[in-house]
């Protein structure tokens, strides 16, 4: 494709892109995002103007109780001819269901394939921080992500990857050596750039590469935060009724970082919300407020571990801790209420239900979640965590193995905590020799999982071998 073809493709893609927001303003989500879509075909590398907006408008469309992508939907977006069409597949589900990490993935790898390297950037990014989000990270999306960055040449982030998935999994030597393998390529990779020809070279060098990190930066300059709050307040006086411009201000201002903003930011969602009553600006108020104490208690956190004797900064952890979990819980509570299809707000609040230590609350909403196939194996694990700790430890069997018989894994994380568990289950209720067996097995997929040596060792000796 010549100059002008790209420039006449780019032209077309931005028509699509102004079609896709005007529509979006209107809450009619999906045709908005087939226009995005159908501007990314002609433009598939566009971030500013089309995955990013995209992404937004999924978000909204998704807090809206927007409908994930059917089985047609999926069956129809398979078998795709060319790295183009997996991309655009791939990302018309992740519209349609923004927390499917599998979809993300499945862009990731297109656009690398097809060398849309910043689309594949700020997927990578945005897969990373997701996974960064959870209780317990999955080796294997580490990995794959340690991969994609490698092939991306970001290798600062592929050592953050393969460092993250060697802590998750502390006693396996071959993550450990992956990371010092991937450290030793990035300091490779650095030696080549900083080896320029002569002092102009090198200097011209090392501007291209902050040219190049400066667009890549996942966190923008205060310049351009301050732009987007000035550009969103512009849209929003253009169409202040619009639901998509509410929120974007709202975000923008959140993103500049001061109290200031943030506190313009809450203020102006509780206001839409007590205004127009649609839960969405209520349910977009907690995610912000959820986020914003998450951070506090991170750095406090920090602090503590830099001056673990300081009882203050110890106070100010547990206190932060208790806040963040009662407003999680009350944030849950409500998108439940308010959203009680969705499974995985259900989820969510089970998990705080168990985390008290209310297992009859948590029980009948882990039973529902089980429905949900993307959660059905983790509603089951915490589903027989709630009658363990009841002292339910035949139900507890009977549901740990009913989730194992049906997992087609046997040696990822959750398949090992499933034979775990049950093993536990078995042997507090005196099977010591089922559980033995339990146990026998997951030692030679992985011995140095939690306890399990030690366990076996001790079933041994109650059985005299």
């Amino acid at each position: 494709m010549n100059e002008h073809d790209i420039e006449v493709s780019t032209q077309k893609a931005l028509a699509f892109f102004d079609r896709g927001e005007q529509v979006a303003s209107t809450d009619n989500f999906d045709y908005a995002i087939e226009m995005y879509l159908e501007g990314i075909k002609r433009a598939p590398d566009e971030l500013e103007l089309g995955h990013i907006p995209l992404r937004r408008v999924a978000l909204i469309r998704q807090g809206k109780g927007g409908k994930k992508p059917s089985m047609l939907e999926r069956l129809k977006k398979r078998n795709a001819k060319d790295p183009l069409e997996e991309l655009i597949n791939a990302e018309g589900l992740l519209a349609k269901d923004p927390d499917n990490l599998g979809y993300a993935q499945d862009m990731l790898r297109a656009a690398i394939k097809g060398g849309w390297h910043r689309t594949a950037g700020w997927l990578a990014d945005l897969i990373f921080s997701a996974i960064r989000n959870q209780d317990k990270p999955n080796v294997a999306e580490l990995q794959f992500l340690k991969d994609c960055y490698e092939k991306l040449q970001k290798y600062d982030l592929a050592v953050a990857a393969a460092m993250l998935a060697a802590a998750t999994d502390p006693d396996n030597g071959t993550l450990a050596d992956e990371v010092k393998n991937v450290s030793a390529r990035a300091t490779m990779f650095k030696g080549k750039y900083d080896q320029g020809k002569d002092f102009s070279d090198s200097i011209k060098n090392k501007e291209s590469q902050e040219l190049l990190h400066a667009q890549d930066a996942v966190v923008k300059s205060d310049d351009y935060k301050a732009k987007a709050v000035t550009a969103a307040r512009q849209k929003l006086e253009n169409e202040p009724n619009s639901y998509v411009n509410r929120v974007k201000l709202c975000d923008a201002l959140v993103e500049l970082g001061d109290r200031e903003s943030y506190n313009e930011a809450v203020a102006l969602l509780d206001k839409y919300y007590r205004e127009t009553k649609d839960f969405a600006y209520r349910r977009h108020l907690g995610e912000i407020e959820i986020k914003h104490l998450r951070k506090k208690l991170e750095t406090a956190r920090r602090n503590y571990s830099k001056n673990t004797g300081d009882k203050n900064l110890e106070n100010e952890v547990r206190r932060l801790t208790a806040e963040l979990n009662k407003l999680e819980f009350d944030h849950f509570e409500l998108c439940v209420k308010n959203y009680p299809t969705e499974l995985k707000y259900k989820y969510e609040l089970a998990i705080r239900y168990l985390l008290r230590r209310d297992f009859d609350h948590a029980i009948p909403l882990f039973q529902e979640v089980r429905k949900e196939p993307r959660l059905k194996f983790f509603a089951m694990n915490k589903l027989g965590i709630c009658f363990f700790h009841k002292a339910w430890y035949d139900d507890a069997i009977d549901i740990f193995k009913e989730a194992i018989d049906s997992y087609e894994i046997n040696d990822d994380d959750i398949a090992k905590e499933l034979r775990y568990n049950l093993a536990r289950s078995l042997e507090e209720s005196e099977k010591y020799e089922e559980a033995l067996e339990v146990f026998r097995k997951l030692a030679q997929i992985d011995f140095a999982y939690k306890d399990v040596s030690q366990r076996i060792d001790a079933l041994r000796k109650k059985q005299g071998q």
